[in-house]
């Protein structure tokens, strides 16, 4: 779904939630002094999904959100276990999990290294089929970790879900590829963008910056102290 065409479902979906990210300041637009991602991207922008914890009513309408696109693009019959990355991944996972009234999994970045070493947190049986579930992603690198853990286990994943895909950087298509996997995503900086302007939200300079960095974002990063492709 990444590299796809987004249907007007999906674009709606999209700019509600970014306009929940923006309304509860889980979006930083600094376009003057960049942020330094996981993945070693510098960024004017940057996104916190973990704030979303805190905010009831919009937690609950953006697992609405997510549900609603795993029903739709995945199909709830397509997976038996929903399995949330350590860790902000876990209480997405959590939620959806509720929502779509299916087991749920934690994943370890590795093993604990005690008892029964385990990097795979609740019950999952060989063949078993899962959705891998995180609250962002960039370029698609941190997932793979988590993947070959549920392969590890004898069980399948064939799709990932996150709340935010920063859909900038290169690699995540080709990332996903090569794990054959899909993934999918509620909200993107296009949603986040359409978003800003129709509310009025952040000032036409940073508006401006953000767009300088979306038409380049790898050489936005290189310029400004961060990964070059």
């Amino acid at each position: 779904m990444s590299g796809a065409p987004r249907t007007d479902e999906q674009k709606t979906a999209g700019e509600e939630t970014a306009k929940i990210l923006i309304d509860i300041a889980a979006v930083n637009f600094r376009p003057s002094e960049a942020y330094t991602l996981t993945a070693g991207w510098a960024s004017p922008v940057y996104i916190d999904c973990r704030k979303l914890i805190s905010f009831l009513p919009e937690r609950r309408r953006v697992i609405e959100l997510g549900a609603e696109l795993i029903r739709r693009d995945i199909g709830a019959d397509q997976f038996d276990l929903v399995a949330g990355g350590e860790t902000a991944g876990i209480p997405y996972a959590a939620w959806i999990s509720d929502a779509l009234d299916k087991p749920m999994l934690y994943i370890r970045k590795k093993p604990k290294g005690f008892g029964r070493n385990a990097q795979i947190e609740g019950e999952v049986k060989p063949g078993q089929r899962v959705l891998l579930v995180e609250d962002l992603a960039t370029d698609g690198g941190s997932k793979i970790n988590f993947i070959n853990a549920i392969r590890a286990a004898g069980a399948e994943v064939a799709h990932v879900f996150v709340v935010f895909f920063y859909r900038a950087f290169p690699g995540a298509d080709e990332t996903m590829a090569e794990a054959k996997v899909d993934l999918h995503y509620l909200a993107d900086w296009q949603d986040v963008l359409a978003a800003a302007e129709n509310g009025g939200y952040f000032t036409p300079e940073d508006i401006s910056g953000v767009k300088d960095f979306l038409a380049a974002p790898v050489k936005w990063s290189e310029a400004n102290g961060g990964r070059a492709a």
